[in-house]
């Protein structure tokens, strides 16, 4: 991971008066979905790239350790040896970015990844996941006994009405106090933007989310009714552009909720380079948070090498 947001002074002049050009936003996001695809070669090496961005992810009611150490270890081994050898890639170490789980299962992911023999990273939900709507101090110990058992990094949720209603200032110092429990445990802050109700609070909650210190804006849970969409990657990622042209502090961009297939991956990873650029395509500043995806990825890469695509038996669950 970087370095930590250092985060600013709450300043409202900087939202104040922001209104987001929503058909223009929409016109944007048609032209990255009409957009063909790299094919072949380009197609799987791109591919690649891709699954060293997922976070990989469980948030099920019957999440067991067993089930935990399976992640870990697809999480270390997340593509076929024989279709690594295959593209003379075998021995790039190619890993997911991170295991992320919930609170209660952050002690399994940790084992399971030291029994492995890795130190891939260990994120865990937090604040009340995923609506937010418990007590603060019960999401601030929530924070705090997931770093105590050995997560790294923190996705919160944010208070959505705190938005609904304009309390910018309370939420600013909400996030404020998330990024204190987290200590050093690297902060990515979830808008849950499919509640938020307009684009414009969109921008605003990420701006907000900016100044208070959050080392990632993340768009959903994936529990919401709407979850990752174009339109609003492309405001959350111009308000980090807006951010880091203010302040010279790059923060991350995380999508998840709903992107499940190799193409959707391919969307996403060029238009985080066409908005952002090249400095933003490696883990420690741009995620993919999905439970599925990696499956799809390994399936088409399997179809390059070999020409046909695999049988459900032929590649290993994650």
């Amino acid at each position: 991971m970087s370095a930590h947001n250092r985060g600013t002074e709450l300043d409202l002049s900087w939202i104040s008066k922001i209104q987001v050009n929503q058909p223009a936003v929409l016109r944007r996001a048609e032209q990255i979905q009409a957009r063909r695809t790299v094919k072949k070669e380009w197609q799987a090496a791109w591919l690649l790239k891709a699954v060293t961005f997922i976070d990989l992810t469980t948030l099920s009611g019957d999440d067991t350790p067993s089930n935990i150490q399976r992640l870990c270890y697809k999480a270390k081994y997340p593509i076929r040896e024989d279709l690594l050898k295959a593209l003379n890639m075998h021995d790039k170490d190619i890993t997911t970015a991170a295991v992320c789980v919930y609170p209660a299962r952050v002690c399994d992911a940790v084992k399971a990844l030291k029994a492995a023999g890795c130190s891939i990273p260990v994120a865990s939900v937090a604040t009340g996941f995923p609506a937010g709507q418990t007590h603060l101090k019960t999401r601030l110990e929530e924070i705090r006994l997931a770093v105590e058992d050995g997560a790294t990094e923190i996705d919160v949720v944010i208070n959505r009405s705190l938005v609904l209603t304009g309390q910018w200032e309370a939420l600013y110092d909400e996030i404020r106090q998330f990024r204190k429990a987290c200590g050093e445990a690297h902060l990515k802050t979830i808008l849950a933007t499919g509640e938020l109700g307009s684009l414009t609070n969109v921008y605003k909650a990420s701006m907000i989310a900016m100044m208070a210190g959050s080392d990632f804006i993340k768009t959903s849970t994936g529990k919401e009714t709407v979850n990752a969409t174009f339109p609003v990657a492309i405001v959350m990622l111009r308000a980090i552009r807006d951010f880091f042209w203010k302040t010279g502090n790059k923060v991350g961009f995380k999508p998840a909720g709903g992107i499940r297939s190799a193409k959707d991956s391919l969307a996403w990873l060029s238009l985080v380079k066409e908005e952002l650029g090249d400095e933003w395509l490696k883990p420690e500043l741009f995620r993919i948070g999905a439970s599925t995806l990696l499956s799809d990825i390994e399936r088409q890469i399997y179809h390059h090498v070999t020409g046909r695509y695999a049988a459900y038996h032929d590649l290993p669950m994650s």
